[in-house]
């Protein structure tokens, strides 16, 4: 009977996924308090400290979705997960959290896709690479990351790469209301926003519908998609769950 229930189950796309984590989000950004979506990453125990110092540098290169992060050793658990022992959970926000942002605030939001974004000298130019979520059950940017398919190192040294990122549209009669959670957000621990679009127009290229407006936010597995790059073994469980971020400390603190 159990194998019958598990066999009907329907297949959930990550569309739905984002929706569902999204209305159960409350975090607030100027308080820093309040429930989160969070990415789980794991590292060898050996390859920790690499991994601190590369999450510092992406901090500071500004591709990271947040600066916070919380580190749980093997043989404990992070939410629901039991961390293998020598290894080490890598905990870093999920740019999902910003769709939940957007809906407590009334902002109608349609998650569009994750996919890679060129970066030259610093400034995002297009999409070159995208998965739609309507039409995978998989997180896009676990898909692509395991594609060996970014330059993220590039672009925190050099300013010209290809990171990881994801883009959601709103309906642009919602403009002042969007313009207040990006008020809410700055100077507060998510930094994740690289482009706001205009209505009716591409964002990095995505189309959106009519009367829509593209909002592209940085992969909070960019972190850890680096120090991959770096041929260190990092296995990524993207948007694992909901998180208390007081839980979580800035990356600048360890």
């Amino acid at each position: 009977m159990r194998e019958l229930y598990i066999m009907t189950l329907p297949l959930k796309f990550v569309n739905h996924r984002i929706e569902e984590y999204a209305t159960q989000v409350t975090f607030n950004p100027r308080e820093g308090t309040g429930l989160v979506v969070y990415n789980l990453s794991l590292v060898r125990d050996e390859d920790l400290d690499y991994a601190i110092s590369i999450f510092k540098d992406a901090y500071k290169a500004g591709i990271c979705a947040s600066g916070l992060v919380r580190f749980v050793p093997g043989g404990e658990n992070a939410g629901d997960y039991r961390v293998p022992e020598g290894r080490t959970a890598c905990i870093t926000m999920c740019s999902s959290t910003l769709d939940g942002l957007l809906m407590k605030r009334g902002v109608p939001i349609n998650p569009i896709g994750g996919g890679v974004v060129e970066i030259e000298r610093r400034v995002p130019r297009r999409f070159i690479h995208i998965i739609l979520y309507e039409y995978t059950t998989v997180d896009p940017l676990q898909v692509l990351n395991s594609q060996d398919i970014t330059s993220i190192t590039d672009v925190m040294r050099k300013g010209s790469g290809t990171i990881l990122a994801n883009i959601r549209e709103c309906h642009m009669e919602a403009e002042s209301l969007i313009g207040e959670v990006l008020d809410d957000l700055s100077g507060s621990s998510f930094t994740g926003v690289l482009d706001v679009g205009l209505p009716n127009t591409p964002a990095l290229g995505v189309m959106v519908n009519p009367q829509y407006l593209g909002i592209v936010a940085v992969g909070g597995t960019n972190p850890m998609a680096a120090v991959k790059e770096g041929g260190v073994f990092v296995q990524t469980l993207a948007m694992k769950g909901l998180m208390d971020v007081t839980l979580m400390q800035e990356i600048r603190d360890y």
